[in-house]
């Protein structure tokens, strides 16, 4: 698994934020019976910047908590045999790894997030980055079957990792 983060901002957190990825992506990936190694892109940025991406793909013109952008068009979530088929487009030929996809995270969202939730940082960002994985996987939450199954699959990941929202942040950077 490689996962590579740029945080554009100065904001830092009481954790290691790749290795969290790194445990999120793999637990999803086993869960959701990726036969391939993977890569996940990661940007850490504001809420300014956010909101420029959201304007600029999504046509909304405000500031969001997290932006996915899956690598492979699924017929079906977590269907990766249409990776097989776009091999190409779909495998980092160096690596031989499946890229899945880009994650924008927003710090500021992050943080407000976590406080108005009544937890951690830690929690909020794992549960983003959940969250998202799902999303380069596949699923999404446009109609309510589909988003009660995006929150059982994220409430299950998180839980099997032992993040909770009772964790308290210890220290703060």
């Amino acid at each position: 698994m490689t996962v590579y983060i740029e945080n554009e901002t100065d904001i830092s957190f009481p954790f290691d934020e790749e290795e969290l990825v790194r445990r999120i992506m793999e637990a999803v990936l086993e869960t959701e019976g990726c036969p391939y190694e993977a890569t996940v892109n990661v940007l850490l940025t504001g809420d300014e910047e956010i909101r420029a991406y959201n304007r600029q793909y999504r046509g909304m013109d405000r500031a969001t908590d997290v932006l996915s952008f899956p690598n492979i068009e699924y017929g079906r979530p977590a269907d990766f045999s249409q990776a097989e088929e776009a091999e190409a487009d779909c495998f980092d030929p160096d690596s031989g790894e499946l890229v899945l996809g880009d994650i924008i995270l927003s710090v500021d969202k992050i943080r407000e997030q976590a406080e108005s939730y009544g937890h951690s940082r830690k929690r909020e960002y794992a549960f983003l980055v959940a969250h998202s994985m799902l999303h380069l996987c596949g699923y999404d939450h446009m109609e309510e079957a589909e988003a009660q199954i995006m929150e059982e699959k994220q409430r299950k990941v998180l839980e099997d990792l032992g993040i909770t929202r009772e964790d308290i942040e210890i220290e703060e950077r």
